[in-house]
């Protein structure tokens, strides 16, 4: 019996899962208990095995199957990954279909992981590679920017994936990227988290047209995701190209990597701000709050507001008081997508003061963590 949590196959009588201790049986709808082998649920009817957790988290597939009913039908902007390994015909020539099948598996795995933490969903496999939606069925309001992050943080985990398969097999085994943003119509969804997006225009098609323009390792993006993400990431302009399907030519951009600007206020920032008016009592506590920290007493503060009021800008300007003080500021901030990451944000505080890199190694970690 295939648990619903981790997808593992267990034995018939099974009651828990001998490979994550779930239970089994359990609905996805009403969470009620029920024997084991069954196919629909005692108590509501709902299709025990509707839960397709062998590739979805547990988190994500509640919430996609929790907002199945409301999202059908509606109008989404999305941003659209496409995935495909590079010159793979030529690299399954070669092997034997077991091979093949077990190479794909492998890579599929790490693509499902850093698709699903930065909160999208795969939409379908097309054989060398996958489909996924950032922004639907689970709504993102910065979904171009956990797409990018998600396309590059691919490439990135690929990279022991593929060097293993050059030793081992010699293979040139490298993946290409392409992403566009734009509205889709969200169709049925199914019991097994199936889902129709229908493209209102050519969404889905330019992701996958401007996926062939991307070399072996790189990701490529339109001109809709470049705006939308161009504060937080650097790009190399690959000019007006033309593409399969469209009789005009399209701004494509190649993503060189990640830029300085973590926070929307960053990038509100390096656009230029409005003049800071008032606040001066809020400024003042949280200043005599710094004081007391500085003197040897702990302190924790907490700002409360409705969005927009600008509490954003508040910390900015206080932190912005303290440039040049000598003041050692960390910062974190916490998003939907590390729901699934304990003590992320304390994580995130320890990467940056030891500056800890994404491309970084074991060794260099451990070297960097000792000699702060």
């Amino acid at each position: 019996m295939p648990c619903g949590a981790c997808g593992h196959q267990n034995e018939p009588l099974a009651r828990f899962c001998n490979q994550c201790g779930a239970p089994l049986g359990a609905c996805s709808r009403c969470h009620a208990q029920n024997p084991p082998g069954s196919r629909f649920c005692q108590a509501c009817g709902q299709r025990i095995s509707a839960r397709p957790a062998g590739y979805t988290p547990r988190h994500l597939a509640d919430e996609v199957l929790r907002r199945a009913g409301g999202v059908e039908g509606e109008r989404k902007q999305v941003t659209v990954l496409f995935a495909d390994v590079a010159g793979f015909t030529a690299i399954a020539e070669g092997l034997d279909p077991e091979e093949t099948h077990g190479i794909m598996d492998a890579c599929f795995a790490i693509l499902l992981d850093e698709i699903h933490r930065f909160g999208g969903t795969v939409n379908q496999f097309t054989g060398d590679g996958v489909m996924a939606l950032f922004g639907a069925p689970v709504a993102h309001e910065d979904h171009a920017r956990l797409a990018v992050s998600a396309a590059l943080c691919i490439q990135r985990a690929l990279g022991d994936f593929e060097r293993r398969l050059r030793q081992e097999r010699g293979l040139d085994f490298r993946m290409r990227i392409g992403l566009n943003s734009g509205p889709v119509i969200v169709g049925r969804i199914g019991d097994d988290l199936r889902s129709d997006y229908t493209a209102v225009g050519d969404t889905t098609n330019l992701a996958a047209r401007v996926l062939t323009l991307a070399e072996p390792g790189g990701v490529v993006v339109t001109e809709h995701t470049y705006r939308l993400t161009h504060s937080y990431f650097t790009f190399a302009s690959l000019g007006e190209v033309s593409v399969k399907g469209r009789q005009k030519p399209v701004e494509a951009y190649r993503v060189a990597g990640l830029g300085r600007v973590r926070t929307r206020i960053q990038a509100a920032a390096s656009r230029g701000l409005t003049s800071f008016v008032g606040r001066e009592r809020e400024l003042a506590a949280l200043t005599d709050a710094f004081a007391a920290a500085a003197s040897g007493t702990g302190q924790v503060v907490t700002i409360s507001g409705e969005a927009g009021i600008g509490k954003s800008r508040l910390v900015h300007e206080f932190l912005e008081r303290l440039t040049g003080s000598g003041t050692l500021v960390c910062q974190a901030a916490c998003a939907p997508y590390t729901r699934g990451f304990p003590y992320y944000p304390f994580i995130k505080i320890v990467r940056d003061y030891c500056e800890i890199g994404d491309d970084d190694d074991e060794s260099r970690i451990r070297e960097k963590a000792r000699h702060k």
